[in-house]
């Protein structure tokens, strides 16, 4: 039975405030999860609307406004705990009157949900540059006993105002999920409200908030996608959660109940091994590469047991352009990381899907795809994994070596596709191309 896998001193390594302990502390696990990068405007956002009346300066960042954040839960529990990050902010950012509520739909709450959620008792917390902080335990009566399972499927609303100016934004651009904001200065009790009325402005990002908790049986467990775009969903469904990681939550959903989470820590442009640097001063659209952000993005979630990782199209691209054996060296060093960091756990290795012939102009070439063929060859038989998904092979047509032409077109926006992200035909293949029974631990997949 898998249980408590975290190391105590991962936490405290990178800046993270826990709440008190306590002797019956619950079982936590990640049921959401978004991998911060920026800060803000820095980052690949799908299907943006037009932010400039909402937040009209990137350096201001938000000011007196409060953001209502839309997230589904992959398991609900009945307790929940947030983390909000600064980890690419400038200054101390202040959040206060912060929620968290059963979403009805747009950015109304089901009436009585909303509950108040606080910081070591504290109904305001500041969180330093660099830092994150999780919140106490919060009930959430709605997803008690039974009453949780008919919830699958349903979005959780975080809401805060953020406290005078909170300076560049920590965020997660491409969240290809509606959340809203209030304008600046407006209402400071909007947190607190059920209604729509406040919230003008929508966004299909997430700011600020990078991980939800949900109390869970003690044999329940995290699997983390941990990727680039094509974890992250790009030309994915807007608002359809049908990106792989969602079809792989549905699955084992199917299989395990409330057992099993599946969170997803994919950013779009992102790499194994590059940059070099990253940082506030020094940002890069793909956020800190795989091994800069391990610690924060996998390691610091909770009851992690399983991870699966997609990653190195963007390593080949013209804008990576490093060799095939620096990424393999990469891979095995956050690997070894992983294993180091939570004994017993599963890594799933996933081979790339192919690029060639992509209307991109970084991707593509022929020189790139010998090398994404390379790797997956090491993924699919270095033993460095205890499985591998075939990713490649659920999309490729092995008549021309190109994703296969119903996975091409753009399914956020329509239109052409670009040959290199797949679309909701090819995340679905992709989902249920993932072996189940590598992800899991014997009793658990025995039904134990």
């Amino acid at each position: 039975m898998l249980r408590h896998l975290l190391l105590a001193g991962v936490a405290m390594l990178i800046g993270v405030t826990q709440p008190a302990t306590a002797q019956d502390r619950p079982h936590w696990v990640t049921s959401w999860a978004a991998s911060v990068h920026g800060p803000y405007p820095t980052g690949n956002p799908s299907a943006q609307p037009d932010l400039g009346f909402a937040l009209p300066s990137p350096e201001t960042g938000a000011r007196d406004q409060t953001f209502r954040l839309t997230v589904r839960p992959t398991i609900w529990g009945p307790q929940a705990r947030i983390r909000l990050s600064n980890a690419f902010g400038t200054k101390p950012v202040t959040f206060e009157a912060v929620h968290a509520g059963l979403q009805m739909n747009s950015a109304a709450l089901v009436p009585g949900t909303n509950r108040p959620v606080t910081f070591e008792g504290a109904a305001r917390v500041t969180v330093e540059p660099g830092a994150m902080a999780w919140s106490d335990p919060v009930a959430l009566p709605f997803a008690q006993g039974e009453a949780a399972d008919g919830l699958a499927g349903r979005k959780l609303a975080v809401s805060f105002r953020v406290v005078g100016a909170s300076g560049p934004m920590t965020w997660h651009a491409k969240a290809l999920n509606t959340s809203y904001l209030t304008a600046q200065g407006s209402d400071p009790d909007a947190a607190a409200d059920a209604d729509e009325v406040a919230f003008r402005f929508s966004t299909t990002s997430w700011f600020f908030l990078d991980a939800v908790d949900m109390a869970a049986p003690e044999d329940a467990f995290a699997v983390v996608a941990f990727g680039d775009s094509i974890t992250d969903g790009t030309n994915s469904t807007l608002n359809g959660e049908d990106r792989w990681p969602d079809v792989l939550a549905r699955r084992v959903h199917a299989a395990h109940g409330g057992r099993v989470a599946v969170v997803n820590a994919g950013i779009g442009g992102n790499q194994v091994v590059g940059p070099a640097e990253y940082g506030p001063d020094k940002p890069f659209p793909g956020g800190p590469s795989a091994e800069q952000r391990l610690d924060r993005d996998v390691l610091s979630l909770s009851g992690v047991g399983a991870v699966i990782w997609l990653e190195g199209t963007n390593d080949f691209s013209k804008n990576g352009n490093a060799s095939a054996e620096a990424v393999k060296d990469g891979m095995s060093r956050t690997v070894g990381r992983i294993r180091e960091a939570l004994p017993g756990v599963r890594v799933i290795g996933a081979t790339v899907t192919p690029a060639l012939g992509s209307t991109s102009a970084a991707h593509g070439h022929e020189e790139q795809d010998a090398k994404r063929k390379e790797l997956n060859a090491f993924i699919a038989t270095s033993g460095l994994f205890d499985a591998v998904a075939d990713f490649a092979g659920a999309t490729t047509d092995p008549s021309t070596g190109e994703l296969r032409a119903e996975m091409v077109p753009n399914s956020t926006v329509g239109g052409e596709g670009d040959k290199l992200h797949p679309n909701r035909a090819g995340y679905l293949a992709m989902g249920n191309a993932v072996p189940l029974e590598a992800l899991l631990p014997k009793d658990v997949a025995a039904g134990k």
